[in-house]
């Protein structure tokens, strides 16, 4: 008999705003079973503490307490951690999502500058041609932060930016939270029912 791992994703939050969109996405994965290795940013706990509430003083009490009912597994890895598994290509996971992405980790993706562990293993995507979406949140844009996109367009790189949408009649935020986790997911074929569909 074949034993096979349940897949793995690696989820980035940055210090962009909307850090409630990558703990939903977090907090989705593992509820349907999947391995998620996490990467937080300095600036994306400062946003965590920011606009949650979360005590980063007790970083593994958060996780652990915030995760704890989710039947998959969470593996946390500091972003320092440049000698973390996810830093190497012979590392199997199905992609990584960076969300909310800031313009700075952007830039640094779209440039190469492996400086840690999130940037690295977004470039570790890339050299592997593994799936690499991107949540971008930041208005207005101006050319330089277009031209990064593009960029990375060109390479395959999944842009979603933190764009939700109107047309299924959200009653809360959390219905416009969902709606940008659940564009995700879609974007790796993974069944979900997290907004009513468009059907005409």
């Amino acid at each position: 008999m074949i034993h096979t791992k349940p897949k793995s994703f690696v989820v980035g939050i940055t210090g962009a705003s909307g850090a409630i969109y990558g703990v939903r996405l977090t907090e989705t994965l593992l509820s349907m079973g999947y391995t998620v290795h996490l990467v937080v940013s300095h600036a994306g706990w400062r946003v965590l503490k920011e606009e949650l509430g979360v005590n980063t003083s007790d970083r593994d009490g958060f996780l652990s307490d915030k995760f704890k009912d989710c039947p998959g597994s969470l593996l946390y890895h500091p972003i320092g951690d440049i000698g973390a598994s996810i830093a190497s290509g012979s590392f199997r996971v199905e992609g990584m999502i960076i969300m909310p992405c800031s313009m700075g980790t952007l830039s640094a993706v779209a440039n190469g500058t492996s400086d840690n562990l999130m940037t690295r293993a977004a470039d570790v995507m890339l050299k592997e041609g593994r799936q690499l979406v991107l949540v971008p949140r930041e208005t207005p844009l101006h050319a330089i932060h277009l031209e990064n996109m593009l960029k990375l367009s060109r390479l395959g790189v999944r842009m979603i930016p933190a764009m939700p949408a109107f047309y299924f009649g959200p009653q809360s935020l959390e219905d416009l939270v969902n709606f940008m986790v659940g564009k995700v997911l879609d974007s790796f074929n993974i069944e979900h029912a997290l907004f009513r569909r468009w059907e005409g």
